[in-house]
């Protein structure tokens, strides 16, 4: 049975729940979702479903690797520039086209790369090599039977696995794919994704602010992090601190992950801990993680809700720990941080608390790993000044100068 609701608001959290606690509920209650059908031109970062298997050979014939002349290897043994070889050429083999004569002993045809190689034929003499007046080429260097040939089957034979489950396409995989005359392919479907910000002081994202409003920051840097992470945005809403409007839009969502960022803390008008446990369940709220420690998990009927702070640095480190990580696993990637992880020493101490993960914005410098802040997660722009961020176990107080740290890059080339 899921535990009793407790209503933090103005009295703050009983107990902080670890994070990799949270992880382990949240991989428990993440499936991948199921296949379905793409056109291979548009399949470029999804997930493959199952494993592809090579129908015919790549290529589907033999053929010239090199332009110049299709010939019978053995008829070119001897030649040197001071005692070329001479062949009668009898035609021109052209790609996509047929050539239907057979090369004799001592004959060639002129051959470009890509076309198919002549019946008699068995290696390709480079023009380069090669010298034609009157009908007759001049061959000055010897080429064995296969050289500059490409054999059928060589690149990809039938029965064979090009690609394997589970992999994340790359461009030059959907050139594989479609050699192979695979129109459509089977991915795994991307997940769905409503994302709500809630607060009276809001404006739309790229207003000026005005008064004491601000402009919501939140829901585009979500919306890039979705994309990122392979999930496709269905909603996007800004809701006023009003219980009702929250509700609503609760039950009218229908994608597979809802992402609410404010509303998760303990002021009064942080109301989504108690709707999301009044419509579903609220097995996680208030992680031992700085920042972003009044995060929470909630699910509702085929959904799964995830209770981001306000702050923008806190929103971000939650989405990257929690919310991310369910998307990948829901889309058949892997549930890792999607950043470029590298070691270095650190120029500065590291200070934190045991029992708790903190999420340390970090700048490289020639000195070595220069944290930026350890604190203050409206600060967004630290951010954008940092190059990464160090994640502290929380059964350690913190890193010494020198000693060399785990730094998890927001860009994937390493500073300079």
């Amino acid at each position: 049975m899921p535990a009793p609701f407790f209503d933090v608001r103005m009295k703050g959290f009983r107990d902080r729940l670890d994070v990799t606690a949270a992880w382990a509920i949240l991989d428990a209650r993440t499936s991948r979702l199921p296949p379905q059908l793409c056109p291979t031109t548009e399949a470029a970062g999804r997930t493959l479903a199952d494993s592809v298997m090579a129908e015919l050979d790549i290529p589907p014939f033999d053929r010239a690797a090199m332009d110049g002349y299709a010939v019978r290897g053995e008829d070119t043994f001897g030649a040197t520039p001071y005692s070329p070889i001479e062949l009668a050429v009898v035609g021109t083999v052209l790609p996509g086209r047929p050539f239907n004569q057979s090369i004799q002993p001592s004959q060639a045809a002129r051959i470009m790369t890509g076309a198919p190689m002549p019946g008699g034929a068995d290696a390709v003499v480079p023009a380069e090599v090669a010298e034609e007046a009157q009908g007759v080429v001049r061959i000055c260097e010897a080429v064995s039977p296969g050289r500059h040939v490409g054999k059928r089957g060589e690149d990809i034979s039938v029965g064979q696995q090009v690609l394997s489950a589970g992999r994340r396409l790359r461009p030059q995989d959907i050139g594989v794919l479609s050699s192979l005359g695979v129109r459509e392919v089977a991915v795994i479907r991307r997940p769905t994704v409503d994302i709500f910000a809630t607060g009276d002081e809001l404006l739309p994202a790229g207003s000026r602010p005005q008064a004491y409003r601000i402009a919501d920051s939140n829901t585009p840097m979500l919306v890039a992090l979705v994309r990122r992470d392979g999930g496709e945005v269905r909603r996007v809403q800004l809701l006023p601190d009003d219980p009702a409007c929250l509700r609503q839009a609760l039950i009218e969502g229908a994608s597979d992950v809802v992402l609410i960022s404010g509303g998760s803390s303990v002021g009064q008008e942080d109301h989504t801990p108690r709707l999301i446990a009044e419509l579903g369940e609220l097995p996680i709220h208030g992680l031992a993680l700085r920042p972003a420690s009044p995060a929470g998990v909630g699910f509702l009927p085929g959904r799964v809700v995830f209770l981001l702070p306000g702050n923008p640095v806190s929103c971000l480190c939650a989405y990257d720990l929690l919310a991310g990580r369910t998307l990948r696993l829901m889309g058949g990637r892997s549930p890792e941080l999607p950043y470029l992880r590298r070691r270095w020493p650190l120029a500065s101490k590291i200070t934190s608390a045991l029992g708790r993960l903190d999420y340390v914005r970090v700048k490289i410098t020639s000195q070595g790993v220069e944290p930026l802040a350890v604190s203050g997660a409206s600060l967004l722009s630290t951010t954008t000044k940092a190059d990464g961020f160090v994640l502290v176990d929380p059964d350690c107080e913190g890193h010494a100068p020198g000693e060399e740290v785990d730094v998890w890059l927001y860009d994937s080339v390493v500073p300079t």
